[in-house]
């Protein structure tokens, strides 16, 4: 019986469940693990189906090197390669381990999406599930972490699914298959520190283990599919609460819902939200916390006072709802406490997006169907509200500017009087931290306003709406880069 079997069996039941012509991503990192994930990959799907894709933390003094070792393994192979390097963020409350991991697969994601690849291949196998459920056990974890890693998995917001085609099988089988083919692989050194919980773990305590109780990784692989099992009837009922209790979207939460419910379900309610808007799991003690002190201000009637900080996020009611903004927002009392920002330009020649990195966002510029004819400013606003013909947006250079305080504009007809940006900003009910945007100028007018729409006082009467057009939309980054 050939000893790399299990291997190929594994990946020939993932490869089953794709289209005929679907292209597979493989993180490829350059250990064992994902080397004999790729090199299945090549021979039981074909090379011209993988793409390998390699994440550069700069974590390691050897990171170049390892870089170029699997760029070589993946050409050898015919495979298509890419590699994307990340900054770690080093924040307060984060371990370098969760940055990591969290810039990684951020990197990952964008790399599947400019190559258009929908599903991500990874190699975790049955040790590093084992090695989960411990952690998540000695963390006092709920049932989402002893859950553990799924076989596969769609991450919200996110272009591939995630799928662990070796999750069942032991490390030992995959270096029995390195063994057999002869494949070189990276040995990272930060591996072998057991500072780091996993690795303490792997050298220390699961060698124990498999001499007292051999089977311990597939008691541990049960233990995780039960809570699993249990997790998805949970996230059930939190998703029958989200549809009370949700507002904007799924972007904020009525205040007075979520806190309706006993404390197991208000609780149960935000870790799914959270989990939905893809921010890092809190702990049982934070979110307790948090909801003590929602339950407090509710009372007080002062919710605009709250704000809770967790992992570069900060929890923050207004007008009764519940919302997750980033964590170094300012809430300005007035336009005097407005940070400025520099100033950018764009000559607009038909871009699609303009990226914005000062402001965490970007500018989306998308083509509509002409109006007609017979359009006018007033027929093509009530269509739609951020529509503005391309000859405008050719008129001069555009530029993007910092709110400075006393700025107006017009929404409406041309009867309607310009009003400062302030009163239309609280009659809308935008909270004020939000309020911190880009302006839009065309030359020295100012053009359209993110949460406002269009200044019709840029937009003359007599303008063509019958030739090109386009929808202005600010798209604002969910989480801190």
């Amino acid at each position: 019986m050939p000893a790399d079997r299990f291997v190929i069996e594994a990946v020939g039941l993932a490869l089953a469940t794709l289209a005929a012509d679907a292209r597979i991503a493989i993180a490829f990192s350059g250990g064992v693990d994902s080397s004999v994930l790729l090199d299945a990959a090549v021979r039981v799907a074909g090379a011209s189906r993988c793409i390998a894709l390699h994440v550069h933390h700069g974590l390691s003094p050897h990171a170049d090197v390892w870089l170029a070792h699997c760029a070589t393994f993946a050409h050898e192979r015919g495979v298509e390669f890419d590699a994307r390097r990340v900054v770690v963020a080093r924040d307060a409350g984060v371990s370098i381990e969760a940055a990591a991991r969290d810039a990684r697969y951020r990197a990952l994601d964008t790399m599947c999406s400019a190559h258009d690849v929908h599903t991500l291949w990874l190699g975790q196998h049955a040790d590093d599930q084992a090695e989960t459920v411990l952690l998540q056990l000695l963390r006092g974890a709920g049932l989402a972490g002893l859950a553990a890693m799924a076989p596969e998995f769609s991450p919200a917001g996110a272009c591939a699914t995630r799928v662990r085609p070796l999750l069942h099988l032991l490390r030992a089988q995959l270096e029995q298959y390195a063994s057999v083919h002869a494949l070189r692989w990276i040995d990272d050194e930060s591996n072998a520190d057991t500072r780091y919980a996993r690795n303490a773990l792997r050298h220390e305590v699961t060698p124990a283990l498999a001499v007292h109780f051999p089977g311990f990784r597939d008691a541990l692989a049960r233990t995780a599919a039960h809570a699993a099992s249990a997790q998805r009837l949970l996230d059930a009922l939190a998703r029958i609460d989200m549809e009370a209790a949700c507002r904007d979207e799924g972007r904020a939460l009525s205040h007075d819902a979520l806190l309706a419910f006993d404390d197991d379900r208000a609780l149960n309610l935000l870790r799914y939200w959270m989990r939905t808007l893809g921010l890092v799991a809190a702990s049982s003690a934070r979110l307790t916390d948090a909801l003590r002190q929602l339950r407090e201000v509710g009372a007080a009637g002062d919710g605009h006072r709250l704000r809770i900080d967790h992992a570069g996020q900060a929890l923050r009611s207004y007008r009764g709802l519940l919302y997750w903004e980033a964590g170094d927002s300012s809430e300005p009392a007035d336009e005097t406490a407005l940070a400025a920002r520099e100033i950018s330009e764009l000559v607009w020649q038909g871009q699609s997006i303009w990226r914005l990195s000062q402001w965490r966002g970007t500018f989306v510029f998308a083509a509509v169907e002409p109006a007609g004819a017979d359009a006018n400013v007033a027929s093509c606003c009530a269509n739609a509200r951020d529509v503005i013909p391309v000859s405008v947006l050719r008129r001069a250079v555009l530029s993007a500017r910092s709110r400075s305080g006393g700025e107006r504009m017009r929404t409406g007809s041309s009867a309607a009087a310009n009003r400062t940006l302030k009163n239309l900003f609280q009659e809308r009910g935008i909270p004020a931290w939000k309020r911190d945007v880009p302006l839009l100028y065309v030359g020295d007018e100012l053009l359209f306003v993110p949460l406002l729409g269009v200044n019709r006082a840029a937009l003359p009467e007599s303008l063509d709406f019958a030739g090109p057009c386009v929808e202005v939309l600010w798209r604002e980054d969910l989480l801190v880069a």
